[in-house]
């Protein structure tokens, strides 16, 4: 990802010197402004003692810090465990002490603090070092030489070394840790962008992004930006009141949405202004039916690129959808794709008893549903390697596979989500 943001940075600012990277209600910064104080908090770190292909702790709210910190452990071949800074306690130690990070960088908000230090005497135990980007702190990396560190620091990665981790919700106990491998890290970027018709500079499109940046939707589509050329407009955090005046305000072409977010702001009294923008496209996941199209026609965009996966998934859909007819899929696949397909992506009978899939007593063997009908979305794998796994916790990766399900030795990856597909290749969610 440094080299490639590296790249971007040295092209726009030929283009375009005063050209924006990041905007934001705290700060500015062109590309080569950006590019200079990535290398300053490469040097911060490697002052600090981390090394490459280890871990580093975020507990970072939306700032241009986050992402700045983020691309200078890219700098040296190191890693940032995203942790949800809302987590407190037992959920944070946990969280930390999962991961086996050494350094935790924490936001100088004082709620964030407050939170870190009720468990500092824990964290401290983990030999942990928490670091806080507070005022003398950030003071002194600007003080730092903006020197580019040398190749060695990232020479031997190899693409199943962590680019990022991130955590999943903990709905169902303590978060577990996912780790986005470098390998995955190369299609960051392209191919998201591409897809949804997002351009870099010159002319560059601008992405406001208010969702939390230490999340999957968030974070990867921020850093798409920094590798892309398009400027990151981030927004501390969503607001339904504030949300169209941060859009307006920073000139932003798209924005990312996650759940609820679109019904918050269809909720509110309709305005004079509701069109008054220059938003062309929205990206997101878990916009309701029932919220779409009338989304669409009340605020006028031209285009949703509604994906559907996971924090750890190897299942992915995207739909494009500009139109009546992909408006509510979450995907689509062509005749071609469906062919090619048709043994890879499945949908198996559940067990609504025990949430399990569905298995004969007598046989022992699965049901694989009707597409139209629906089910648990699985994906045939050849091996265990196609899914990186938790961090440091084999009895949860386990579970994520199902094996002998239709035959002796298949192996099937367990999305947990059932979907369904119609005859003319769109996919729909409809449970978790």
């Amino acid at each position: 990802m440094f080299y490639r943001f590296e790249r971007q940075c040295a092209r726009v600012s030929k283009l375009e010197p005063h050209a924006e990277a990041i905007w934001s209600r705290t700060g500015t910064y062109t590309w080569s402004q950006a590019y200079n104080i990535v290398l300053q908090y490469a040097n911060y770190f490697l002052e600090l003692g981390a090394k490459p292909r280890e871990l580093v702790g975020f507990y970072l709210t939306n700032t241009p810090e986050f992402m700045f910190t983020w691309l200078g452990l890219s700098a040296i071949g190191t890693a940032p465990a995203m942790v949800n800074y809302h987590l407190s306690g037992e959920a944070l130690v946990h969280c930390v002490k999962l991961t086996g990070v050494k350094i935790l960088l924490v936001d100088w908000d004082e709620e964030c603090q407050a939170r870190v230090e009720a468990s500092r005497a824990e964290l401290e135990a983990l030999g942990v070092k928490i670091v806080v980007l507070n005022d003398a702190a950030r003071h002194h990396v600007s003080t730092l030489p903006a020197t580019r560190p040398d190749d060695s620091y990232r020479r031997g990665l190899t693409p199943a070394d962590p680019g990022f981790l991130l955590y999943t919700s903990g709905s169902t106990g303590f978060p577990k840790a996912c780790p986005f491998t470098l390998g995955r890290c190369t299609f960051l970027g392209g191919a998201q962008t591409e897809s949804i018709g997002l351009k870099g500079a010159p002319n560059a499109d601008r992405w406001y992004i208010c969702m939390p940046l230490y999340h999957g939707t968030g974070g990867c589509s921020a850093m798409a930006c920094m590798v892309e050329g398009i400027t990151l407009c981030i927004g501390k955090k969503f607001s339904t009141t504030r949300f169209w005046d941060e859009i307006r305000d920073s000139n932003s072409t798209a924005f990312v949405y996650v759940g609820e977010t679109a019904r918050y702001l269809l909720s509110a009294p309709e305005s004079p202004r509701d069109k008054e923008h220059k938003v062309r496209v929205m990206f997101g996941n878990g916009m309701r039916p029932d919220v779409w199209e009338r989304f669409v026609k009340r605020f006028n965009i031209e285009q949703v690129a509604e994906f559907f996966n996971s924090t750890e998934g190897v299942f992915g859909l995207m739909t494009v959808s500009r139109g009546p007819f992909l408006a509510t899929s979450v995907g689509h696949h062509g005749a071609i794709l469906r062919y090619l397909m048709r043994n890879y992506y499945v949908l198996a009978d559940i067990d609504h008893e025990t949430g399990d899939l569905w298995r004969d007593p007598n046989t022992g063997f699965g049901k694989r549903n009707k597409l139209e009908e629906g089910g648990e979305a699985i994906v045939g794998v050849p091996d265990e390697s196609q899914f990186p796994g938790y961090w440091n916790n084999k009895k949860a990766t386990d579970k994520k596979y199902a094996r002998d399900l239709f035959k002796k030795g298949d192996l099937w990856y367990r999305s947990g989500d059932a979907l369904r597909r119609d005859r003319d290749g769109r996919w729909y969610f409809m449970d978790r």
